[in-house]
């Protein structure tokens, strides 16, 4: 028998609103998006059940906002509830989106979820063997807390299988808001034998062994950047304290994100087909999930001039949805960006004697000659020790060979720019 068998969620976000899909969206396309963080968190509840489990842990950010809606509210209990009676307890903390002092209503939680304050408090999991497992966790009181909460920490039984539960930025993570700011190695030496973590969007298992260090990522995507498979974690903890990891997809509608390159393009047909076989591979690798799609083309090519026309991008878009947005499951593509660029002939530039000439001469010495080198890391050290900046930047000056990437994506959006109206 496992020690502890539990799930670990976090960011449900539910009721997220999607703003701006009802304007766009066909409307079973929007109803679809709006009910999926709900749907979504119907699917932990019932993997909860399923496969028996001793607990599920919410790490932070169950609602959307502060003012969480009655209907969110509700839901969730609604879920904590069916918990109770299939005699599986639940350990919530909250975090920046859904913090204690935001609105809620008076409802009436069974006794077997925990929601914890604003303080690290340890809870057992068995009430008949409390020395088996214990949650430690901890709330935001408001809406920013800007302080490590760890060292509120209480001390922590040998004898338990310890978990902590925190809605906390490790190590900076500059995607995220710096709320409850940590380091990987303060949780490591803690005496926490799981860390439950929640905040950072995205799939992360920052720590495997002494201790387990894990983020789930939101088990929902909400918009482009929130791509690929979305879930929790089923963790099963032996008697030997082996800790065993099980990515679990939950999400309901899959957000991704296709980039087509234009360069070997010689026809709009060819743009159409591709696009079109793009699509169909998105729903082929979703798992049954209907898709949700930005696409950006990139490239250079002659076919440059027709995605530059005047509502070709929309046409496009049209035309996909047109196939894809009716079936079942569906794929809506919301938006194609035109990231491409004009045909360009390096070498014929290069031997120009125009300014974009000097561009690519400077870029081409500046990829081999060491003292042009040299003096590109030391103009890129004013920005690198710049007071705002080097925290992150301090130990990131790059070597030879990510100097000459820098040098060559400079010189891509130098051409880009200065060859915008050679069309």
């Amino acid at each position: 028998m496992a020690r502890i068998r539990f799930v670990h969620a976090a960011d449900l976000h539910l009721d997220s609103p999607f703003k701006g899909v009802r304007a766009i969206a066909p409307e079973d396309v929007a109803n679809a998006l709006y009910d999926a963080t709900f749907k979504a968190y119907d699917n932990i509840i019932g993997l909860c059940i399923s496969e028996r489990v001793d607990a599920l842990l919410v790490a932070g950010d169950v609602y959307d906002g502060a003012d969480r809606s009655l209907r969110a509210q509700r839901k969730f209990l609604e879920g904590i509830e069916k918990l109770h009676k299939a005699g599986i307890r639940s350990f919530v903390c909250h975090g920046n989106h859904d913090p204690l002092d935001g609105w809620e209503a008076r409802l009436a939680y069974p006794r077997s979820c925990t929601r914890f304050g604003a303080e690290f408090n340890a809870v057992p999991v068995f009430d008949d063997d409390p020395a088996r497992a214990v949650v430690q966790g901890v709330s935001y009181p408001t809406r920013e807390v800007r302080e490590n909460l760890l060292p509120g920490l209480n001390a922590v039984d040998p004898d338990a299988f310890s978990v902590g539960l925190m809605h906390a930025n490790v190590d900076n993570n500059p995607d995220h808001d710096q709320y409850a700011p940590c380091t990987l190695k303060s949780l490591v030496e803690s005496d926490i034998n799981y860390w439950a973590l929640g905040h950072i969007h995205s799939s992360k298992v920052l720590n495997a062994r002494e201790p387990t260090v894990v983020y789930p990522g939101n088990p929902q995507g909400r918009h482009r950047d929130e791509a690929g498979p979305r879930g929790v974690y089923l963790v099963n903890v032996e008697d030997d304290g082996n800790i065993d990891l099980d990515f679990r997809a939950v999400d309901t509608v899959r957000w991704e994100r296709v980039t087509v390159d234009i360069g070997a393009f010689e026809t709009e047909q060819e743009v159409l087909d591709t696009l079109h076989d793009e699509m169909q591979s998105l729903l082929e690798t979703a798992d049954g999930r209907p898709v949700t799609t930005c696409t950006t083309l990139t490239g250079r090519g002659e076919l440059n001039r027709f995605l530059r026309q005047p509502n070709v991008l929309n046409d496009l878009v049209d035309d996909i949805n047109g196939v894809w947005a009716n079936r079942s499951p569906f794929l809506w593509c919301a938006q194609i960006e035109n990231a491409s660029a004009p045909a360009f002939d390096r070498e014929a530039r290069l031997a120009g004697s125009d300014f974009l000439a000097e561009v690519l001469r400077a870029a081409t010495n500046g990829g081999t000659a060491p003292e042009l080198q040299e003096r590109l890391r030391g103009g890129l050290s004013d920005l690198y020790q710049h007071h705002r900046y080097r925290r992150y930047l301090s130990d990131a000056t790059p070597s030879q060979e990510e100097l000459a990437s820098l040098i060559g994506e400079a010189e891509a959006m130098t051409v880009n720019l200065l060859t915008e109206d050679d069309v």
